[in-house]
């Protein structure tokens, strides 16, 4: 059957396809718009299934907080090339899907995946986009955060997303600490919180490499054990982020930072998700 401009035109609207998509698609189905709409769909799971092995290492990372600051969410939002990942819908698309985990609280990615979205599901909603934009699109990460008080930071253009735990209700210092501590972790990248939170393997790893430096140093076996565990301790210092300096005033830790901003406010957890 003949298929009217005004129809493809329709289609498009609807579904964001190109015009020669939308064309091939209502004669595919004899011009039946709901079927046309599920054949674009298809499109995208095909477009799915052939780029399963692509590399989707672009996109945006949005972390949000709930208005009382005691829930956080971060959504990473992934596509293959920097020219959509710095598309104005595709970067509305991650806010949205940001927002609607913060309203909805799905336990993991799964139930991520699940919530309603558009009219369809948001795993649904993203094989759709892959059919519009031809690209591998995908969530591979979403993070849900509960506590006294959960800080949200976004850094260098959505690239990485940051969630910060505190032990304390938030007030406006709290939150400005927070801040503070969260652009640490984005720029800093610690392991852990502090030394309790990294594996024996970890460090025993770190003290059998500090041992074997010293004794290639050729410092005497009987010393080996002192120095490896000062190196252990500066490997704290480097890489745990209450015993790091903080980095708007080098004179403090994080710890002595924040312990400064309220009497016994430490952090409990943080999440950094990041593009790549």
């Amino acid at each position: 059957m003949a298929i009217t401009a005004s129809a493809v035109n329709e289609l498009r609207k609807m579904t964001g396809a190109g015009m020669m998509d939308c064309k091939k698609a209502l004669q595919e189905t004899n011009g039946d718009m709901e079927a046309a709409v599920d054949f674009l769909r298809k499109k995208g799971q095909k477009i799915s299934a052939k780029r399963a092995d692509r590399s989707a290492t672009e996109g945006a990372v949005i972390a949000k907080s709930s208005a009382d600051m005691t829930t956080g969410v971060i959504v990473k939002l992934s596509c293959e090339t920097d020219f959509v990942a710095k598309n104005d819908d595709f970067v509305k698309l991650a806010n949205d899907l940001a927002e609607v985990a913060l309203e909805n609280q799905p336990a993991d990615l799964d139930a991520f995946n699940a919530l309603p979205f558009g009219g369809t599901t948001i795993g649904e909603t993203l094989v759709n986009e892959m059919g519009k934009i031809g690209e591998k699109i995908e969530v591979p990460e979403y993070k849900l955060v509960k506590g006294e008080a959960v800080v949200n930071y976004i850094h260098a253009g959505n690239k990485i997303g940051v969630l910060v735990e505190l032990n304390h209700q938030s007030n406006d210092a709290i939150v400005a600490a927070g801040k503070d501590v969260a652009m640490q972790i984005a720029a800093m990248n610690p392991v852990s919180v502090d030394e309790n939170d990294i594996s024996e393997e970890i460090k025993q790893r770190e003290l059998e490499i500090g041992k074997e430096q010293a004794r290639a140093e050729g410092k005497p076996e009987a010393i080996l054990e002192k120095i490896a565990m000062g190196k252990l301790n500066k490997f704290y210092k480097d890489n745990t982020l209450l015993k790091q300096s903080f980095v708007k005033d080098s004179s403090k830790t994080v710890a002595q930072m924040l312990n400064d901003i309220e009497s016994g406010l430490t952090v409990t957890s943080f999440n950094r998700v990041a593009l790549g």
